[in-house]
Parts: structure tokens; C-alpha cells; sequence
């Protein structure tokens, strides 16, 4: 895991843009309609290589794929696992765990509203797909059927990175206690056995990425905000015991990954709502450095969170760990002045070590806001890092 040695080095959270052409196909491909097959892979070929490039040409260090290849960060996995079906909604029933939030129940004007427009996002003009009313069940052995796929996203990426200058390349992939947000279980015995039957399939995309030579991004808004949508509103606990359980999973599927090729990353679900019942930073903390990974990668950046830097003065980074704060963030159309930005990373830099932390963003910018938004986000990060690089090493 490479770290701010000389100067301070940039990322980002995974998702970037889609042109509009593959999103069509994505979209298309999710919902189950005909596409052009042929032209989808020329079309995701295509677009890894130009957010790679893009990254690039605007100084972004530790770059990903952007996840080109899928229509969402969670949403992707129903082709890559087995064991599931989707089911009609029974009276009473949601589709994901997500429609059962607190913040919901208290903003019900607010989130209907939401609802109708199709948006959880602010990504204005792109096309919205439509809220599926179907939940996916678990209803036998689960397995990992995506090896073709994850074989190409790696393909993508290696052949876009042929010439090109960067730190290092990361892939995302969802970690365990994120998956059970949208698998409701019908087959397993115990909450247990059904965790580390999803940790099971998810280890094998985690070595595949890893055996390629690249960082695997662990993306688990689930560790925080679970906390809003559990129906049985448990104590903190009892939350802590439930986000243990899945922690202990997710280190049993990266059992054979070198924490060094490990980032963890955790957002409080990154939907453009008042997220007044986000669970705070510093009653998890210490579960989320119990992950066996030499990065982690947290949402700190906007208006709900920024004030959260005060968990590190009291809070230690594990040896040879890197955090990497969210300093631009996909919550608002605002983009960020390169000198907050640097403000930012002087603060973490100072609690932590300088060389102890990459700037990033809060969650994947691709979705969250306009495609145009997005790469200005991502040259504030790049301006800041350098305005903060000459302040730390003056």
C-alpha cells in the first residue's frame, strides 16, 4: 500500500461516470431487456479506458476502473451470484432493507417525493431506472458464478493501464454485511451460517482482483448504516455484536489477501437524504479497524460527517495503516474550493501523520452527481492535495 511519502496522494471511492451509451446498455442489461451484447463490451472496453486516462490527465494517484462494467455498486452481484430468486412483495414487504430506515419513517414527505421522482442520486440527465418492486431471497446453497466477469473487469483495466503513470490501481467489490442489504434468507439455519455462506462467494472475487496485482476496495456502507434500517431498532450493543459478526466474515473471506492489497471503505449509504439517524463514526470505529486492511477509506467530507476528524484525536490508526478521509464530497452540486480541501487534509494529516493519509471522497462520485460535477470534484481533490502537499512539507 503505497503512502504520502513526499507529497499527498489522491483517490477516489470507485464509481465515476458512465457515458450516456453504456449506461443505456447497463441499464437495459439490468432489467432483463434485449441489448446488443457485442456492442456492450465494446462499450465498457471503451469506457475504462477514458476514466482511466481522465484520472490521469487530472493527477488522480491510486485509480480504479470506475466500475464501468456495472449498473450499480451492489446491484451488479445478481449476476454474479447463485442461490437467490426474486420474489413478488408480500403485503408489508419492501424490496431492501434500505426502504425500512428511520430516516424515512421521520422524512416520509420528503422520501415519497424522492420516490416519485425516481432519484435517490441528484445525477441529472441520466436515465432512471425504475424502483424495482421485487426482493431477492436466498433460497439454496449460495455460490460465485462471475468469474468470466471479474476475468474481464481486470482484462478492462490492465489493458487501459498499458502506458500509463500511477500509483497504484484499485478494484471494488461488496463486502459481506453490505450484500445481506438486498438478500433476505430463506435457506440457512442461523444469521451466522447465512453471513459466511455470503462471505464464501464474495472471497473468490476478492482473490481475483487481488491475484491480478491490484487493491481490492472492500465497499461496506453496511457497517454504519444498518443501524437505520434494522426493523428491530437494537440497542448499540446489540448493533455492535450484529456489525462484529460480519466483520469476523469479511476477514474470513480475505484470508488469503494480503492486508496490503486490502482498502476498506465505509459511507453512510450516500443517498441525497437528511441522514439524521447515521450512526456516529466514533461507536464504530474500532469494529471498522478490526478489518484486516492497510487502508481505510471513510466518508468525511460533508455536512453530516465533517465534523467527525475529533474521532482521531482520541482514536489510533493501526501500524502501517493508511486513512483516507473523504475530502470532496458526492452529497452536493457545490464543488469544493481546492483551499478547504487542503484545510481538510492538514487536519487529518496533523492527528494522524502526514505520510498516513491519502485524500479521497466520500463515496463514488459516478451517479451521485452530474457527470460534469464529478470531474470538477475530482481536479478540487487533485488542487487541494497540492496546496496542502506544499503547506505539510514547507
Amino acid at each position: 500500500m503505497k503512502r504520502s511519502e513526499n507529497r499527498i496522494l489522491t483517490t477516489h471511492a470507485g464509481s465515476l461516470p458512465r457515458p450516456p451509451e453504456l449506461r443505456t446498455l447497463l441499464d437495459a442489461r439490468a432489467q432483463g431487456e434485449a441489448y446488443n451484447e457485442a456492442e456492450f463490451d465494446k462499450r465498457v472496453t471503451m469506457a475504462v479506458k477514458e476514466v482511466v486516462d481522465k484520472q490521469v490527465e487530472i493527477g488522480i494517484d491510486v485509480i480504479g476502473e470506475g466500475e464501468e462494467s456495472k449498473p450499480g455498486f451492489a446491484n451488479y452481484l445478481d449476476e454474479r451470484m447463485a442461490g437467490f430468486e426474486l420474489r413478488e412483495l408480500e403485503p408489508g414487504q419492501v424490496p431492501a432493507m434500505a426502504q425500512d430506515g428511520r430516516d424515512r419513517t421521520d422524512f416520509r414527505e420528503f422520501y415519497a417525493a424522492m420516490d416519485t421522482s425516481g432519484r435517490t442520486f441528484a445525477d441529472y440527465g441520466n436515465r432512471t431506472a425504475p424502483r424495482v418492486q421485487k426482493r431477492l431471497v436466498c433460497t439454496g446453497p449460495l455460490s460465485y458464478i462471475g468469474q468470466e466477469l471479474v476475468k474481464t473487469d481486470v482484462a478492462n483495466f490492465q489493458a487501459a493501464l498499458t502506458g500509463v503513470t500511477y500509483e497504484e490501481g484499485f478494484i471494488p467489490s461488496l463486502a459481506p454485511g453490505t450484500v445481506d442489504h438486498r438478500l433476505y434468507n430463506n435457506f440457512y439455519k442461523t444469521e451466522e451460517e447465512f453471513v459466511y455462506a455470503i462471505a464464501d462467494v464474495m472471497k473468490e472475487e476478492y482473490e481475483a482482483i487481488a491475484n491480478a496485482g491490484f487493491i481490492v476496495q472492500i465497499d461496506d456502507p453496511g457497517l454504519p448504516d444498518t443501524w437505520d434500517m434494522l426493523v428491530s431498532r437494537p440497542s448499540l450493543t446489540e448493533y455492535r455484536k450484529y456489525a462484529d459478526l460480519r466483520i469476523e466474515a469479511l476477514n474470513h473471506a480475505l484470508a488469503n489477501v494480503p492486508s496490503s492489497q486490502v482498502r476498506y471503505h465505509i459511507c453512510w449509504g450516500s443517498w441525497h437524504g437528511p441522514h439524521t439517524y447515521d450512526i456516529p463514526l466514533e461507536d464504530i470505529v474500532d469494529i471498522m479497524l478490526k478489518v484486516n486492511a492497510d487502508a481505510f477509506s471513510i466518508e468525511a467530507g460533508n455536512v453530516r460527517h465533517d465534523h467527525e476528524w475529533r474521532v482521531w484525536e482520541t482514536t489510533k490508526l493501526p501500524e502501517n495503516a493508511v486513512l483516507v478521509p473523504g475530502v470532496v464530497s458526492h452529497a452536493t452540486n457545490v464543488v469544493e474550493h481546492p483551499r478547504l480541501v487542503a484545510d481538510r487534509i492538514v487536519r487529518y494529516a496533523g492527528l494522524v501523520g502526514r505520510e498516513n493519509v491519502i485524500a479521497g471522497t466520500d463515496c463514488g462520485l459516478g451517479g451521485r452527481v452530474h457527470t460534469q460535477l464529478a470531474w470538477a470534484k475530482a481536479k478540487a481533490l487533485v488542487e487541494g492535495a497540492q496546496l496542502a502537499t506544499k503547506e505539510l512539507w514547507s
